[in-house]
Parts: C-alpha cells; sequence; structure tokens
C-alpha cells in the first residue's frame, strides 16, 4: 500500500463523513475498511434473511457480563452499521449538551455547548441530504437553518395516527430523515428500518460519506482490510505504524495522522489490544446503548396499510415527564412491522394471526437516555470483546414506556404490547473513547485529538460523552466534520 498522508480505520458514519471533510485538501487519504461493499444482488429486502439467519451481520462472537458468548448485532461493511440504520438523522438538543438531571443520576456537561456543534450539524445535514421540517418539534434547537429538503410525507395510515395522538394530547413531529423515498421505493415496496441499502435512496454512511471522498483521486478505500494493532513511535508519543490484514497477510502502513473510527466498540478494542492512548484508563470505559423496547399497537378498527411508516416522532417526555419530573426519552414509529417480521420474532404465532395484527396496528420505539459509569465497559478477554453493559436510567425508561402506552390507549388503540431490547443490539453504542476537558478522565480532547498521542483523532460514536435520547448518526457526521476542520488547518500549517 502506498504511504498515507492520513489513514481512516473504519468507513461508518464517522470515518466516512471525516474521509469527505479531508477529501479536498488534496492529501494521500486512505481509509481502511474490514468489510466489503454489499453487492447490488444482495436479499437486501428480504425479512427473512435479515432478522433470521443474517446474510449481513457479523459472525463474530463477543462476550456478555457473564462471559457467555453471543452475536452482536454488529455490520462490517462499506459503510458500517449505518447501512441497515432507520436513517433518522436528528440533532441532540441544545439542552443535551448541558448537564442534565434524571432520577437515577446526572448526564454530565460536554465540554462545548450546543452553539459550537450547530453549524456542524447544519454542513452534515446537508452531506446527508435530509429531508425534515424545524417547525414540528417544539424541543428543536433555536436559530437552526432549514432541512436541505422537505420531509418524507406521512402515508394516510400514519396521518390517521398522528392525528389520533394529537387528539390524545401529545404533538407529534416530523422525524428528520436521510431517504429518497421515491428511489427507494422504487427498489422495492418495502421501508427502510433495518433493511440493508444498496445505493437506492438510504442517505447513509457509504452512499454520502464515501461517495464525496471518492470523487477525488487522492482518496483510496481498501476493503478488507481488518485492523489488528497501532504502533507508537519509541518516545510513544505519535502512532508510526498500523498493522492491519489483507488476503491472509500482514500490511504496515506508516501514515502522517492517524483517525480511529470503527465504531465505539471496536476502536475501544483496537485502543486496548494496542496499549495506546489510555494513560487515563478510561478506554472501554461509560459504555452507552440507550434503554429502548419496542411496542405494537393494536386497533381492530384500525387499517395499516402502509408500506413505509417511520415518518413522526413524540418528544412530549424528553424533558420532563409531563407532570414536573425528570426527563423520560424519546419515541418515535419503527419500520413497518410486517406478518414476516412478525413471525420471526415470535416463531409460534400462527401466520393468519401475524397478517391480522400487522394489518391493524402501529409500531413505535422509545429510547431513553443511558447515563456514562466507569463500570459499563468494554474490555479484552483474551482475544475476544467482552462487553460489560450495565443499565442505568431504567426507571425513567419504564415510565417513558407507560406513559407512551397510556397515551395509544387514549387514542384509540386497547392494546399496546412492549419488548425491552437488550444487549445483543449494540446499534446506539458510544461513550468508550469519551471526550472530555481534562485528561484524567477522558481518552481524547474536545477536538477529537488524543491526550497521548498528537496525530491519533477519533471520530465515532466512541467520543460522546453523554448519550441523550435520540439517534446518534449526525452527531457524529457534525463531529467528523468539525474534527476535519481541525485536521485540514493542521496539514496546511
Amino acid at each position: 500500500m502506498a504511504e498515507a498522508d492520513i489513514l481512516i480505520i473504519g468507513s461508518g458514519m464517522g470515518g466516512a463523513t471525516l474521509a469527505a471533510a479531508l477529501a479536498p485538501t488534496g492529501a494521500r487519504i486512505v481509509i481502511l475498511e474490514r468489510g466489503e461493499q454489499i453487492p447490488d444482488d444482495a436479499p437486501a429486502r428480504d425479512p427473512w434473511r435479515i432478522y433470521t439467519n443474517s446474510a449481513f451481520k457479523s459472525r463474530e462472537t463477543w462476550l456478555d457480563a457473564d462471559g457467555q458468548p453471543f452475536e452482536p448485532g454488529n455490520y462490517y461493511n462499506v459503510g458500517g452499521n449505518s447501512k441497515l440504520y432507520g436513517a433518522v438523522l436528528i440533532r441532540y438538543r441544545a439542552e443535551d449538551f448541558e448537564a442534565l438531571e434524571h432520577d437515577s443520576g446526572v448526564s454530565p456537561a460536554w465540554p462545548f455547548r450546543y452553539d459550537e456543534i450547530a453549524p456542524w450539524y447544519t454542513k452534515a445535514e446537508a452531506l446527508y441530504q435530509v429531508r425534515g421540517d424545524r417547525d414540528s418539534d417544539p424541543t428543536e434547537p433555536a436559530g437552526s437553518a432549514p432541512y436541505p429538503h422537505p420531509p418524507v410525507p406521512d402515508e394516510p395510515p400514519m396521518a390517521e395516527a398522528r392525528a389520533r395522538l394529537a387528539g390524545a394530547g401529545v404533538t407529534p413531529f416530523t422525524l428528520p430523515l436521510g431517504v429518497d423515498i421515491e428511489r427507494w421505493l422504487a427498489e422495492g415496496q418495502t421501508g427502510w428500518d433495518g433493511y440493508p441499502d444498496t445505493r437506492c435512496g438510504k442517505m447513509d454512511a457509504e452512499t454520502c460519506g464515501p461517495a464525496a471522498a471518492l470523487a477525488h483521486d487522492n482518496v483510496e478505500l481498501v476493503t478488507g482490510a481488518e485492523v489488528q494493532r497501532l504502533i507508537p513511535a519509541a518516545d510513544g508519543r505519535r502512532i508510526t505504524e498500523v498493522v492491519y490484514r489483507k488476503d491472509g497477510e500482514t500490511q504496515i502502513a506508516r501514515p502522517g495522522v492517524v483517525a480511529l473510527a470503527a465504531g465505539a466498540v471496536q476502536s475501544a478494542a483496537l485502543l486496548l489490544r494496542s496499549g495506546v492512548a489510555n494513560s487515563s484508563d478510561q478506554v472501554g470505559r461509560c459504555f452507552m446503548n440507550h434503554n429502548a423496547s419496542a411496542l405494537i399497537a393494536i386497533d381492530p378498527r384500525f387499517r395499516n396499510d402502509a408500506v413505509y411508516q417511520k415518518t413522526f416522532g413524540i418528544n412530549a417526555w424528553y424533558f420532563s415527564d409531563g407532570a414536573g419530573g425528570k426527563p423520560l426519552g424519546n419515541v418515535q414509529l419503527l419500520g413497518r412491522v410486517t406478518p414476516d417480521i412478525l413471525k420471526i420474532q415470535v416463531p409460534r404465532l400462527p401466520m393468519p394471526l401475524a397478517r391480522w395484527i400487522s394489518r391493524h396496528a402501529i409500531d413505535f420505539y422509545a429510547i431513553s437516555e443511558d447515563l456514562p459509569d466507569p463500570e459499563s465497559r468494554v474490555v479484552l478477554n483474551g482475544d475476544q470483546v467482552q462487553l460489560i453493559w450495565r443499565r442505568s436510567n431504567m426507571a425513567a425508561h419504564e415510565r417513558l414506556v407507560a406513559k407512551l402506552k397510556q397515551t395509544l390507549r387514549a387514542a384509540g388503540f386497547p392494546v399496546v404490547l412492549s419488548r425491552l431490547f437488550d444487549g445483543r443490539v449494540p446499534s446506539h453504542q458510544c461513550g468508550t473513547v469519551r471526550m472530555g476537558d481534562d485528561p484524567a478522565h477522558s481518552v481524547v480532547d474536545p477536538e477529537g485529538r488524543s491526550w497521548d498521542h498528537p496525530n491519533l483523532f477519533l471520530a465515532d460514536a466512541g467520543v460522546l460523552p453523554t448519550s441523550a435520547a435520540v439517534n446518534p448518526a449526525l452527531t457524529v457526521a457534525a463531529l467528523a466534520l468539525r474534527t476535519g476542520d481541525i485536521i485540514k488547518r493542521e496539514i496546511a500549517a
């Protein structure tokens, strides 16, 4: 491999966005991605190949807190986990950057306020071609620029559900989405939440980030390249070598700048395996993953013949429980739970009943903030990743689910069922290489630079000091653009 000025490890939301930011500099940029591109003929719209014996999920195993192996919901391909995400590109609320008190503890303040990141959110929304509006969410941060595109419209059943919920006393807001709905539906009549994109309408970390970066001939994407170790110089100050495996052979790159964006779990594991960037003993700590539940609301009078449904959310309980209590979290529609998906999730359910339920139901996703805890962590157990996730703030999540159930019943859905997601679905993983202004209690500084190695930057969800209670993808992209600007200034000096 030719030597790189900048080596980016990972092509997910952080790495891809960083590459797009740096490509115009003319610097020699190489992106190492351990996976491959999802092929055009992949079974991308087949729920049985996605939700059962997945054609996309990694075959690796991690260990849980008890040392028992499990298969995590992690994806290694060009675009990372974003290839299967729900494309919700929502900003953290302005208050999420301040200290927020919860029943179970305090979500700490970031090392900078919302105003610092707001311009980068706007740039990220442009890069990912977000569809949305600024008017329907009362928690929307003030002073934001308009979204680049109008929102994805509600199909008639979703418009009816939105009106019912408004009548029950909450204000549904339009979700900001990275989906060109016409292109998506032209390739198949499905929703997009959980279905992998084969470059047909979802704005993810392949179709937007690398696509912009690879338009420049100074950028190279190397797939099938699994990084094994980062090697520091003799004085320990700079990372001088990156060791990786490709096609069964060990190769070594010697870049000027290294940007690690392998995902919160794998970035932490690589640093631990390499013995670098951890003078604070914070690498792997403060793992956060959101407390999340799926809910299905059933009304025999309601006919859901929608193809896609993930178009609105509810933030009525984001900053309080509605009765003077502490924050509970965010609610948003899930992608359409079709009869096949219901049958996969509940194998004993007769298919005729699965069809009836799906036809008369609507599906929601409730998210509550997971608070940072140093003992909730990623460690290495021999050669394996061990994920020791200590849930926090569960009482608030249980109240959020109860509030949503009460509201759905008031909106005319008499039967509401819920299921808590477990730790095998680390889709919102964050916090393991956290950002801060104190090198004794963080891994990177407020610019995303390692305190220990000036030429090492972290650019994935691992740097997030808090999980908030919304999807992290846009915040990761905004931070990556901001870090890219810092690197650009440095290499130009």
